[in-house]
């Protein structure tokens, strides 16, 4: 009897033009997705970087303005004594010509001139209000009253001298606030102002 061949197996077919263009979108819309998340994350990463880079900046900036503040509010009580004696002075005392009192003086001037300048070299300012109108974020109000010469709420005294440091308040200044002219009175030394004139005697 005679034995047949064994058959080879089938090979595959050959893929066809048809099934590789059914493909292809598939493979290309994926590589599209993928290249469109990695663009994605690229430029996120960019921009963390550039906000990090400006945040580094504005940081090391500020460290070199105020650097210097502990040791600035600690020189104040200096420039603080240096006015009071210099205010307690009496005018007559220093008009004398030949006076050592006034040789004093000018040095304990010179003296405040020189820190002045050093703090402003630093970034730090005198807060000079007097006549301006009250500010509650460079000023604190010790009192208000009456003044004719100023305004209500304008600055009529300055009490203590504030300071900045860049745009920062070092110090307020502490400020007398003008309530503006006193009411008229009566000669009896009542307020005039509350006086209706519907109180008046008719003629």
């Amino acid at each position: 009897m005679t034995q047949k061949p064994a058959m080879d197996d089938p090979k595959p077919e050959p893929q066809t033009q048809e099934d590789a263009q059914a493909q292809t979108p598939d493979a290309l819309g994926a590589l599209e997705a993928e290249r469109d998340e990695l663009k994605d994350r690229v430029l996120r990463t960019l921009a963390e970087m550039e906000n990090l880079r400006r945040r580094t900046e504005r940081e090391i900036a500020d460290a070199k303005a105020y650097a210097v503040t502990s040791f600035a509010r600690d020189l104040l009580g200096t420039a603080d004594n240096l006015r009071r004696a210099l205010e307690s002075v009496p005018e007559t005392a220093r008009a004398e010509t030949e006076s050592a009192l006034k040789a004093l003086v000018e040095g304990v001037e010179l003296t405040e001139r020189d820190l002045l300048k050093t703090l402003e070299r630093h970034g730090v300012r005198k807060i000079e209000p007097q006549g301006e109108k009250f500010d509650p974020n460079l000023h604190q109000a010790m009192f208000e009253a009456p003044d004719e010469s100023v305004a209500k709420g304008l600055v009529s005294k300055v009490v203590q001298t504030g300071y900045k440091i860049g745009e920062r308040v070092l110090r307020p200044a502490l400020v007398g606030v003008s309530a503006g002219a006193p009411k008229p009175t009566t000669p009896d030394g009542s307020d005039a102002s509350a006086t209706d004139a519907g109180d008046k005697p008719a003629n």
